[in-house]
């Protein structure tokens, strides 16, 4: 287990940089804690990316997160570069880091922390006690399938389309990434696809069900999109695992944060086979950039998951979830998540509570 570790940070644009900012705090903590030497080095992406060099993944900031040990992202994106050429938008970065490094499986949690059950805008006897896992394959699919673009037919009219394509090693992976965290929770795996209408998707149902031949401790079942989209508002906690595809985990998982209060609230993992990179789902709310009302605990969990998936060290992961979870049973909420009673505080203010319980747990 190595013991100096490189960490490449790339805050982006909007309120990236100030979640991350307070994410860093919780990796020196840990840093002091376990006797870590952590290399930080930072580099612009996004719309800072464009800004530095005239392109939004710059290769000095693709390089130097090929050669770190985890790469950890703020936000991509904002009005602000909206005229440019679609292929110099901030979220071409995004993109282009995903298929760089090879990070096909993204891990998004949706857990409820007890302290805000009420901050759920659904029943508490729907949301509590909720603790989801959406698996998304994050580099296939209509994201990235080809051919893809906007044209002109004989007769002038114009289009835009893109493609739906999987292949079979393609889903292959991404279901025994599946399969395999399953073993390590409840062992369900919902496979989520629109096997009805999709023949690319048929396909997906083809593969997982083959897949699973593998992993008899596993129960599978398949429910289509949108049912799946109901039932995570009808009944949330029959799923444990779900697996899916690029743009229907996108959806779906932005559908789950807010059971859990907010989009402010959830983590993700992107892995590969030689890299990964941790980043809160939510965007980069450029309309409460500079307010110090940006919400940091889905980064700061990013980070645990960082030290769990990327570091090998379990205990810090659970350390820090934890400390959140101590903070906001403390009645400190930041905007997103204020309910009546509670103590509103800021984003760096948060960002303080949290670090210093996890600094209690030193000597834990």
């Amino acid at each position: 287990m190595k013991n100096d570790v490189n960490i490449a940070v790339l805050p982006g644009d909007g309120i990236g940089p100030e979640v991350v900012r307070e994410a860093l705090k919780i990796i020196k903590v840990i840093e002091s804690k376990l006797g870590l030497t952590i290399n930080i080095d930072d580099a612009p992406v996004g719309g800072a990316g464009y800004e530095a060099t005239g392109r939004p993944l710059p290769d000095a900031s693709l390089a130097m997160a090929r050669n770190a040990d985890a790469v950890l992202l703020g936000a991509v994106g904002g009005p602000r570069w909206e005229h440019i050429d679609f292929s110099l938008r901030p979220e071409r970065a995004l993109l282009g880091l995903r298929s760089s490094l090879g990070l096909y499986a993204n891990l998004r949690p949706a857990r409820i922390f007890s302290a805000l059950v009420d901050a759920s805008t659904l029943k508490r006897e729907v949301v509590e006690g909720l603790d989801i896992l959406v698996v998304r394959e994050l580099i296939g699919g209509i994201y990235f399938g080809q051919p893809r673009g906007v044209d002109t037919l004989e007769d002038g009219t114009r289009r835009g389309f893109n493609t739906l394509v999987y292949t079979e090693p393609e889903i292959e992976r991404i279901a025994r990434v599946a399969f395999d965290v399953a073993g390590k929770r409840n062992n369900s795996v919902c496979s989520v696809d629109k096997a009805n209408v999709l023949e690319s998707t048929n396909f997906w149902r083809e593969v997982v069900t083959n897949m699973h031949s593998c992993y008899a401790d596993v129960t599978l079942s398949h429910m289509y999109v949108d049912n799946c989209a109901m039932q995570l508002v009808r009944n949330p906690k029959q799923f444990d695992v779900i697996l899916t595809t690029n743009m229907f985990g996108d959806i779906l998982s932005d559908e789950a944060s807010m059971l859990t209060g907010s989009i402010g609230m959830l983590p993700s993992a992107s892995l590969g086979e030689k890299h990964a990179m941790y980043e809160p789902i939510h965007g980069s709310a450029p309309d409460i950039a500079g307010q110090e009302l940006a919400n940091p605990l889905a980064t700061i969990l990013s980070v645990a998951m960082m030290f769990k998936y990327s570091l090998n060290r379990e205990q810090p992961s659970a350390w820090i979830e934890a400390a959140v979870e101590s903070v906001l049973a403390k009645g400190v909420r930041t905007r997103d998540i204020m309910s009546r009673g509670m103590k509103e505080v800021g984003t760096q203010a948060m960002g303080d509570l949290v670090a210093e319980e996890l600094e209690k747990r030193r000597d834990d």
